[in-house]
Parts: structure tokens; C-alpha cells; sequence
């Protein structure tokens, strides 16, 4: 799935945490270098870092929250790890935003902040692995484009009964998709070699994107587990996807493809 916050189809989000991994983990071990030498510099050092971390970390959460809207499959299992993923990072922030305060409170004891900190960076690691998983395995902002598919299509529509107007006849070459928003749903809108199809963004199996897996011959694979539907009927044809996806009927009016919502 394509990131709504990108430069030349690169995610911001996985480009920006970099920094406050840094800064935080900066932190931590500036911490240690000061309390193991008394070296008041490297506290400072340290105090620095923490600041540049927490301001680094607001700004990353920013497009990680507009992907979670706005990229991330809903109702799928990506969401739930994307939930927690989001809460965890949150945590960080929290627990050194108030190490920040304590540290300036003048009565701060260094193996308090140390110990805090440990947890905070704890948490830092169980949520990047998270992050790594929502990339890699998830697929999270990435625009995987196999040959002939043609560059990422999604489009908003407004809400509406009956037939909506969904693509030029000519728009999509055989075997391309595109992504559409309508009255709550998220469509595929697909080109056969025997005409336009269209079914459910949603794979059965684990709530997947079908449309930032691959199509040939009329089959639709989900690019997490692998799932295989057919375009025309909905109905499983490789698993581990056990249920059929709903499909949507479709004609077309001169040179235009109109959807039945």
C-alpha cells in the first residue's frame, strides 16, 4: 500500500523515526557515560538529546498517524498492529517527556532516570520490531509494482446510489487495478481480458489490500499470505483465504465504466 505522506513514492514515516531512535538511545547512553565517569557534560549532552528526541518523535508520529488513517488496510489484522504500534511509540514519548521534566526538577536521581529510561528504550524496541513487521511483512507503504501494472491509481468519490462513474474505458490496460473511496467502502476497479470487474478491497484471510497485490488471468492475489480470488465470482481459488470476496457488478456507457453501489 502506497503512502499517503511520500516524496517520489518513498514513506516519510519509516525515514523520519530514524531520528528519534537516535536521539532517545543518544540519551540513554549519555545518561550512563555520566553517571559511570561524573562527567557533568555528558548529562547535559544527554539532556539535549532528549530534547531533540522528543521534538524528532512528534514530528515522525505525524505521517505514521496519516498512514494509519489513511494507508493501513482497516479491519485488518495490519490495523490491530498498527494500533499498537502507534500507543507503544506513544508511551515512549510520555515516559521522556516526563523524564525531561524530572531531570530539570532539581531533585533528579540518576538511577531513577536511568531506570526509566531503560523501560523507555525497552519499549522502543518492541515497537520498532512492530514497525518493521508493518513494513516488511504488512507492506506498509510500500508501492510494490510488478511489470504491466501500471503506476499506484486510488481516487475518492463522493458518495452515491446507483451507478457512479468509476474510470475512462480506456484508462486501465488488462490486468491493472485502481482504488476507490465510496460511501465507506474501499473497491477495486480492475481490467480483465474480458472487460472491467469490480470487488472488495479486503481480503478474506487477514483484511489485506487486494489492491496492492498482482492480477493475471482473471485472479487476484493478495500480496500478504498469498490468497488467490477470482475477479468475476469473488470466490477462493488458492487459500489460506476460506470465505469469497464480494464482488460488484459493472458496465459500461461509451467510454466510460459505471459502477452499481
Amino acid at each position: 500500500m502506497k503512502s499517503k505522506v511520500n516524496i517520489k513514492s518513498h514513506p516519510l514515516h519509516p525515514i523520519l523515526v530514524s531520528f528519534p531512535i537516535a536521539f532517545f538511545t543518544g540519551t540513554f547512553l549519555f545518561d550512563c557515560l555520566g553517571a559511570f565517569t561524573g562527567n557533568n557534560t555528558f548529562t547535559v549532552t544527554g539532556y539535549y538529546l532528549n530534547v531533540a528526541g522528543i521534538v524528532s518523535g512528534v514530528v515522525a508520529a505525524i505521517p505514521g498517524i496519516i498512514d494509519y488513517f489513511f494507508t493501513v488496510p482497516p479491519e485488518s489484522s495490519a490495523s490491530k498492529r498498527a494500533a499498537k504500534h502507534g500507543l507503544i511509540n506513544t508511551s515512549v514519548l510520555l515516559l521522556f517527556s516526563g523524564i525531561l521534566w524530572y531531570r530539570q526538577s532539581g531533585e533528579a536521581h540518576m538511577f531513577v532516570m536511568l531506570s526509566l529510561e531503560i523501560v523507555a528504550i525497552t519499549l522502543l524496541l518492541i515497537a520498532g520490531w512492530l514497525g518493521g513487521t508493518l513494513v516488511h511483512r504488512n507492506q506498509i507503504g510500500i508501492d510494490i509494482r510488478y511489470a504491466g501494472a501500471g503506476k499506484w491509481k486510488e481516487e475518492y468519490l463522493k458518495d452515491a446510489n446507483g451507478l457512479v462513474r468509476v474510470a475512462k474505458s480506456e484508462e486501465l490496460k488488462p490486468d491493472q487495478m485502481k482504488l476507490i473511496h465510496i460511501a465507506g467502502k474501499r473497491i477495486v476497479i480492475a481490467r480483465t481480458e474480458s472487460g472491467y470487474v469490480a470487488f472488495e478491497d479486503h481480503c478474506s484471510h487477514r483484511g489485506g489490500s487486494l489492491a496492492g497485490g498482482a492480477m493475471i488471468c482473471g485472479t487476484v492475489q493478495c500480496p500478504w499470505h498469498g490468497s488467490q480470488f477470482d475477479v468475476q465470482t469473488g470466490e477462493v481459488k488458492v487459500g489460506p483465504a476460506k470465505v469469497a470476496i464480494r464482488t460488484y457488478a459493472t458496465q459500461q456507457i461509451g467510454d466510460e465504466i459505471f459502477l452499481s453501489v
